[in-house]
């Protein structure tokens, strides 16, 4: 029997899924992303400078890093301090950075570091999904800022968007909320472009296993989400 839902949502059907411009700040690059509850802040940052490792090599470099603000979960999560990052975000940030990278084009970029913050208001579950596929349109929309690309030829090789997918009671469910996540027998965070390449799979069975089936099952869920991801992220751009 298939679990019951939040809002009697489907299997296959993502949480309610928005892109908001108009956020205040100064980044060049800003969007709020929510996936139901779930609410992170996404700016990217211009720095005309690249690592000291990358220096001369007329390549940039896109970056990021992520954070779950205190009042993000409850009870209250407390602040990293002295620059240390805990084990999980740092993590994250790293997956959130290689997945952005895998379709830019670092050498048109020209030599300029980009970083993509991504800050966790509220956590519901999906929260370094929701920063990867909120994180692209707001490193767009810096990159469109640059004079070189303000005629919308963008250097990306293709468009970047994550889901979660699970088995919970049994049943494969595409975009988990917390409530879900912490009962899964099964988790899995599936990165992929926009022409259906993967970037990354994240999976793993919480105190039990998974077969062929049910992983080819989980896949099918997660291509589907993108699918829908990869379009509302497009029609965002587009205004």
């Amino acid at each position: 029997m298939m679990p019951d839902r939040a809002n009697n949502r489907a299997a296959d059907t993502l949480r309610t899924f928005l892109l908001e411009r108009n956020v205040p700040g100064a980044a060049a690059g800003k969007v709020l992303v929510r996936a139901g509850s779930t609410t992170v802040l996404c700016t990217a940052s211009i720095e005309n400078q690249v690592p000291p490792w990358l220096e001369g090599r007329g390549k940039g470099w896109v970056t990021a890093e992520y954070n779950m603000l205190p009042g993000s979960t409850s009870p209250r999560k407390q602040r990293d301090r002295s620059g240390k990052v805990d084990g999980r975000s740092s993590e994250i940030q790293r997956l959130i950075g290689r997945s952005l990278r895998g379709i830019v084009d670092l050498a048109a970029l020209g030599e300029r570091t980009i970083t993509v913050d991504c800050d966790v208001l509220e956590a519901d579950g999906g929260t370094r999904t929701a920063s990867i596929s909120g994180g692209y349109v707001a490193l767009a929309e810096a990159i469109g800022s640059l004079p070189e690309f303000q005629s919308g030829q963008l250097p990306f090789t293709d468009s970047i968007a994550a889901v979660s997918v699970g088995i919970v009671d049994g049943e494969p469910l595409l975009d988990l909320d917390y409530s879900e996540d912490v009962r899964a027998d099964v988790d899995m965070n599936v990165v992929m472009t926009g022409r259906g390449r993967f970037v990354e799979v994240q999976g793993s069975g919480e105190e039990a296993t998974f077969d062929k089936a049910q992983l080819l099952a989980m896949i099918d869920l997660a291509e589907r989400g993108i699918t829908q991801l990869s379009q509302f992220q497009a029609k965002h751009l587009e205004h």
